[in-house]
């Protein structure tokens, strides 16, 4: 028993009582006399105190106490003294004997009790700042150069590029002002080095914006190489912003690993889209693998749409389908966190809550989701357009295979807008009746994918000119979706081709209802007032599209046409001098603006407007004859003989051009080549009158036996033209040369004479004028042509 008991050792060191005899110092009150510190402090705090009273044994000392009545009760201290702030002997006690608290030697002479100082008066006005110390020029210096570069940026968000880079230039010769004068006060701790690389970040910025690359790497580097700057590394994505700009994207590469290396882990979202530049750096120089280890890394970690077309772009430059096929499904599984469309649609008929619904339907944010899922929309419907014909053994079973996996996604509505996409790529393709099958799918679909089929349809029809199948489908259209502009539309342009303009314009106004920038029912529209010759309304129309489109080349040309026909040239040709700013080398618009200078007496403008047309299209008949006959009128008969001979060249079954090119010759004094020419000509039409009267002239002018030959055969062509006139006109008499004189013109082959037209000079011979016979409609674009589209 007794070996289980230990004895303590006799000097054991964790003695458990030890200590307790043990004592501070500083609590000794032994030798407090003769304690310096504490008989110092006597002296400053505790001296100048009232003496403490002393107390009586058994008789406590007392103080009053203020009661609710006005009384006062007396409150003995546990000294035996009065309570502090008390009265004794008429003097007031301080609460404190601290002078700072507020209180002086006159509280003892029984002064109010003012602990604020208020009856010190009002306190002194304060100093005045003083503008020329150093701090002061240095704080405003300061205030200058954030406001610099406040301004800098501001210009460069308001697009004036050159404002930001004059404004980011004074805020650095400003900085270094700054800097120098803190030198010259010796404090570097007062220092501002966030100053100093927002005014060298922001001078990066604008050199980069004015596409002075150099400057902004020469500070870029400044930046990056100086360690005061913590966090100056991040900027290597912008140095490799600028090379991959410049094309180097050895460098943009280097640089932008460089900058993933200096970012940490915390900061994922910056990591992954540096990722991603490295990628597309990648695919710019055509290493598709390790641009493909990029995105891949980037679709397992934090996955984007953006990155997940890229990839499949990869995938599908190497050629391999398998790959295309999973990248396909990874972009397809992108989460797009954008809220569904029943949020925006009211449970009830609150109006709190509907007032509510129609702020948020169309706000800022609303926009954002719409950009949103357009771009997700965009990025599937392409990758599904590139990959369906290489991942499969055809277009349609590749495309069938995006369909089936889109429909098992979050993107299950965009599974019928790639059904109608395949119909499109099917027109594309030319094969029209497979276009036709896969549309007709939709005749049992819901409403508005129902409508956007048979508006197709519709426009199919309508090309192939089968105007009964295209009224049906799109009377079906309009009556599954009536709120869709696109089969109203087209529903009016089945009624246009039928030349029922008045229910025209109401299907094209209602789609306008439905969707105010429809521009294809605008334009439409003004079309119709055009052909029921309402052109005030049809110059509104044309008016309005024109704020919408701009630049567009058939819109200008129909507000020219509609001033030409009320009559007012000028502002015809102020609008077609702004459609060949748009299109400078159509030779049909160029054709009408000679045709109007012209009309004005302006013959030099119209002679170079003219000259443009043909030498940009130089088989226009009319704009030949007006050159050939401006020469002509000049007086410069060899110059024309170019564009009449072109013109029989164009023409050949058409004599009177040939005639031109003879009469030129005869005009110029060049007698045989003339004679030349008509004997061709009178081979070729051996009974054209015209030409067997001018030779049988010239022969007799140059002393040619010929003459006389050519006279008996222009005698025994009048007389069987006078036979002939004679059958067709039996019941008129007279005499033969009468007839002759009176039928002097050439034979139905179009030619009348030589004189080009009324107002210019006759060439001999010719005795009424002619004119062309093609007259096409100036410009490309017909005066009633539909502008048709894809819905």
């Amino acid at each position: 028993m007794m070996q289980n008991v230990h004895l303590a050792p006799e000097a054991d060191e964790d003695d458990l009582y030890s200590g307790y005899n043990d004592y501070n110092p500083t609590f000794d009150t032994e030798d407090l006399e003769n304690d310096v510190a504490f008989q110092q402090a006597a002296r400053t705090s505790h001296g100048r105190r009232v003496p403490v009273t002393a107390k009586i044994p058994g008789t406590p000392a007392s103080r009053s106490l203020a009661t609710g009545f006005g009384s006062k009760a007396t409150l003995t201290s546990s000294m035996g003294r009065p309570m502090t702030g008390a009265i004794q002997d008429g003097v007031a006690r301080p609460m404190t004997a601290v002078q700072a608290a507020g209180y002086t030697k006159a509280a003892m002479r029984g002064s109010l009790f003012d602990p604020l100082g208020q009856g010190r008066g009002p306190a002194p006005p304060l100093e005045m700042k003083n503008s020329d110390s150093t701090e002061e020029k240095i704080r405003q210096l300061e205030k200058k150069v954030n406001e610099l570069v406040e301004e800098s940026c501001i210009a460069n968000s308001c697009g004036d590029l050159k404002l930001a880079l004059e404004k980011a230039k004074e805020a650095g010769r400003k900085e270094r002002v700054l800097v120098r004068q803190r030198e010259q006060t010796a404090t570097p701790e007062n220092f501002n080095s966030d100053l100093t690389y927002s005014v060298l970040f922001n001078l990066a910025s604008q050199y980069a914006a004015n596409e002075m690359y150099a400057e902004a790497l020469n500070i870029y580097q400044v930046i990056v190489k100086d360690k005061i700057f913590s966090n100056g590394g991040r900027l290597k994505v912008n140095m490799g912003n600028i090379y991959l700009k410049q094309r180097n994207y050895s460098k943009a590469i280097k640089f932008y690993r460089m900058a993933l290396d200096q970012v940490s882990s915390a900061h994922k979202e910056m990591r992954i889209k540096i990722m991603q530049n490295i990628g597309v750096a990648f695919i710019k120089t055509g290493q598709y693998i390790d641009a493909i280890s990029s995105f891949e890394h980037i679709m397992s970690t934090s996955p984007n749409l953006k990155a997940g077309f890229n990839l499949i772009l990869c995938y599908f430059a190497i050629g391999n389908g398998e790959q295309m096929k999973k990248a396909f499904q990874k972009l397809i599984a992108v989460p797009l966190e954008v809220d569904y469309d029943d949020k925006y649609i009211s449970p009830n008929d609150d109006p709190h809550t509907n007032l509510l619904i129609e702020a948020i339907k169309n706000d800022s944010l609303r926009q954002i989701e719409h950009e949103r899922k357009s771009m997700a929309e965009e990025y599937i419907m392409t990758a599904a357009k590139l990959i369906a014909p290489a991942i499969e053994t055809s277009f349609a079973v590749g495309y069938d295979w995006c369909v089936e996996a889109v429909k098992v996604s979050q993107y299950v509505e965009l599974a019928n807008d790639l059904e109608i996409n395949k119909a499109t790529m099917y027109l594309r393709q030319q094969e029209f009746n497979q276009a036709l099958e896969t549309l007709k799918m939709f005749e049992k679909k819901d409403s508005r994918v129902k409508s956007a089929a048979a508006t197709n349809l519709s426009f199919l029809y309508y090309l192939e000119n089968e105007l009964a199948q295209a009224a049906n489908y799109a009377d079906l259209a309009v009556n599954s979706d009536r709120y869709n502009p696109a089969a109203l539309t087209n529903k009016g342009n089945t009624l246009f081709a039928s030349g029922d303009y008045e229910k025209t314009a109401e299907f094209y106004k209602e789609a306008l209802r439905n969707d105010s920038l429809c521009t294809e029912a605008l334009y439409n529209l003004g079309l119709t007032y055009k052909k029921l010759n309402r052109i005030d309304e049809a110059l509104d129309c044309f008016l309005k599209l024109h704020a919408i489109l701009r630049n567009s080349a058939q819109v200008l040309y129909q507000i020219a046409n509609l001033y030409e026909m009320m009559g007012d040239p000028n502002q015809a040709i102020e609008w077609l001098l702004q459609l060949i700013s748009v299109v400078p080398t159509d030779p049909h618009v160029l054709a009408k603006l000679g045709k109007l200078y012209d009309n004005e007496g302006d013959k030099s403008q119209a002679f170079h407007y003219y000259s443009e047309s043909y030498r940009y299209f130089p088989s226009n008949i009319e704009v030949i004859e007006w050159l050939g006959a401006y020469y002509i009128d000049t007086q410069f008969c060899e110059k024309a003989i170019e564009y009449f001979e072109r013109a029989a060249l164009i023409l050949p079954t058409q004599v009177k051009w040939q005639l031109m090119v003879a009469s030129c010759y005869r005009r110029s004094g060049n007698y045989q080549k003339a004679l030349e020419k008509y004997k061709v000509i009178h081979r070729k039409f051996p009974e054209n009158v015209e030409c067997l009267r001018f030779l049988a002239r010239l022969c007799t002018d140059i002393g040619l036996k010929e003459g006389q030959e050519y006279e008996t055969k222009l005698k025994k062509v009048e007389k069987l033209k006078e036979i002939k006139e004679q059958r067709i006109k039996s019941g008129r008499d007279g005499s033969a040369r009468s007839r002759r004189e009176g039928s002097a013109g050439p034979e139905s082959g179009g030619t009348k004479g030589e004189r080009l037209s009324a107002k210019l000079k006759a060439l001999p011979g010719a005795n009424e004028p002619y004119e062309s016979s093609i007259r096409k409609e100036i410009g490309k674009w017909a005066s009633h042509t539909f502008l048709l589209f894809w819905p």
